[in-house]
């Protein structure tokens, strides 16, 4: 029996293959992350003349391509997270980092078989766990052209803000796309300025919103210079953040009807939509067997602190924020909802801010309960049923 370890890299990796017994046979195959760069590995390999088993580490996705190819053709391959050879590579004195030693130190991992594998998730729910993680790309974006046009508002028209209760509301939002500066909402007709936000607020603005809205700009304290500049910049941000709010809708769309063939029953937790419910279930990879307990989700969401102990002495840090991110991101939006929302929930984190806990500490406190909740009801398949506080 061979090893074959590899370290992945975005274009190139690098393999070498050891036997059973840790002997190094080929020390170095450097191989194209393409389909002639799979071919010419395969041919190293089968020179062998005797099974071999592949390892790699799960870093980034530029592993993803090379192990759906050796599953297609039929090959035993093991995915380890990459904390698991670093803590090997500990192991020596000279602590050396390359190409060709993380290759074989991954098939030393291999060969003495003490390493928890990752699993790769089903088709359906990889689908999921990426259109999950690239809405929340896509919101963040949204909420940095936001920003963006929050902060030129400021430099030009900063009374504007006591307009509207939000800035972002289709009323304003139109109102900006036409008129973006103070300039441009006092050159136009007062009327006609009026029909567009009647027509925008279907009614509820009308011709005393717009004698407001030039009156305050008037008034305005903002800068005059370059204002056509900074009008089209605004402009331009807000098709960017229109098109972006298109993509998170398409976006959730497809994820409510991806989510539709699970019944997970996540969506009974309070605070947990159908856009948190996927991204939890997808990111736990749609099996919480693969979670002995509720400490080993919990670790796997980042959200355990980092413990130091000296003698006697031991203190709690951060939290570990290892572990994945987008699952740590939606139960933490979850727990600020039922920290408030759910009664029992609630009133443990009242319990823990009257401990002298702050808030940030205390809504922690109430992701691991979060977390226990998830925990039980994928494994039960029960809806969560909120304790009565009575």
């Amino acid at each position: 029996m061979y090893i074959v370890g590899i370290d992945i890299a975005k274009r190139f990796h690098e393999a070498a293959i050891i036997d059973s017994s840790g002997k190094v046979v080929v020390k170095r195959i450097r191989f194209a992350n393409s389909h002639d760069g799979f071919l010419k590995l395969m041919t190293a390999v089968r020179k062998l003349d005797a099974p071999a088993e592949f390892g790699m580490e799960a870093t980034g996705h530029y592993w993803l391509p090379l192990y759906a190819h050796l599953r297609q053709d039929g090959q035993i391959v093991h995915v380890i997270n990459p904390l698991q050879s670093d803590a090997l590579r500990s192991m020596f004195i000279r602590q050396t980092k390359n190409d060709i030693q993380d290759a074989l130190i991954v098939a030393e991992v291999i060969r003495f078989g003490r390493y928890c594998e990752t699993q790769v998730a089903p088709e359906n729910i990889v689908a999921l766990r990426e259109l999950c993680r690239q809405r929340f790309f896509v919101v963040d974006t949204a909420s940095d052209f936001k920003r963006k046009i929050i902060a030129l508002l400021d430099q030009t028209f900063p009374e504007y803000e006591k307009l509207f209760s939000d800035t972002f509301g289709k009323s304003s939002v139109e109102l900006l796309a036409n008129y973006s500066t103070p300039e441009e909402m006092l050159s136009v007709d007062t009327q006609i300025l009026a029909d567009l936000l009647s027509k925008a607020s279907r009614g509820r603005f009308g011709l005393d919103k717009a004698n407001q809205i030039q009156q305050t700009a008037r008034n305005s304290f903002g800068i005059v210079l370059a204002s056509s500049s900074f009008a089209l910049i605004i402009r331009q941000y807000l098709e960017q953040l229109k098109s972006l709010e298109s993509s998170i809708a398409a976006f959730d769309s497809e994820i409510a009807r991806l989510m539709d063939n699970f019944d997970t029953k996540l969506e009974t937790i309070t605070g947990v939509g159908k856009t948190l419910a996927a991204v939890i279930f997808s990111e736990i990879g749609g099996d919480i067997k693969k979670f002995s307990s509720v400490p080993k989700l919990v670790a796997y969401a980042g959200l355990y602190p980092k413990s130091r102990q000296s003698g006697e002495s031991k203190t709690d840090g951060h939290m570990s924020k290892r572990g994945s991110p987008y699952l740590r991101r939606a139960v933490w939006l979850a727990a600020n909802v039922a920290a408030f929302k759910d009664p029992a929930i609630s009133a443990f984190y009242q319990k823990k801010r009257a401990e002298g806990k702050n808030h940030l500490t205390a809504i922690g406190h109430v992701c691991h309960k979060i977390l226990a909740i998830i925990f039980a009801v994928l494994r039960d398949n029960k809806p969560y049923v909120p304790a009565s506080t009575s």
